[in-house]
């Protein structure tokens, strides 16, 4: 892994940019999205972003901090959108990049690809929105 010779002021702005630059695009397309910090014994561990429309609801965002991952709190969640979404008789959806390793989970609890958008799946769960 090459490490870039930044200062951490410039990696501290690096980040901020790209941090402003995604959350401008969520509020452009995805405005009424519900915005949650993922927490884990009190301590933050992660984001999830869910927008929730008339046919289906879409996983904007997850991401869970590398020490969270492999701890069953991304099946828990998914788990829990996966019961909202069936409830509501509505198709789960998110966009995953084809190299995450995260897609195993997602494939494991039921999501299939529904299209392909260059790097990214376009992954769905239907569960009784076929019903």
């Amino acid at each position: 892994m090459s490490v870039v010779p930044w200062t951490d002021l410039q990696k501290q702005e690096f980040l901020a940019m790209q941090f402003n630059a995604q959350f401008a695009h969520y509020q452009e397309h995805y405005p009424d999205a519900q915005r949650l910090i993922i927490e884990r014994a009190g301590k933050p561990v992660g984001r999830l972003y869910v927008d929730r429309w008339p046919t289906q609801h879409r996983i904007v965002d997850i991401a869970l901090a590398a020490e969270a991952r492999g701890k069953g709190i991304g099946t828990a969640i998914l788990g829990d959108l996966i019961q909202e979404a069936d409830s509501a008789q509505k198709a789960l959806s998110i966009h995953v990049e084809k190299n995450n390793p995260a897609m195993t989970l997602y494939r494991r609890l039921g999501f299939e690809t529904t299209a392909d958008k260059g790097v990214y799946d376009c992954m769905e769960y239907q569960g009784s929105a076929e019903a």
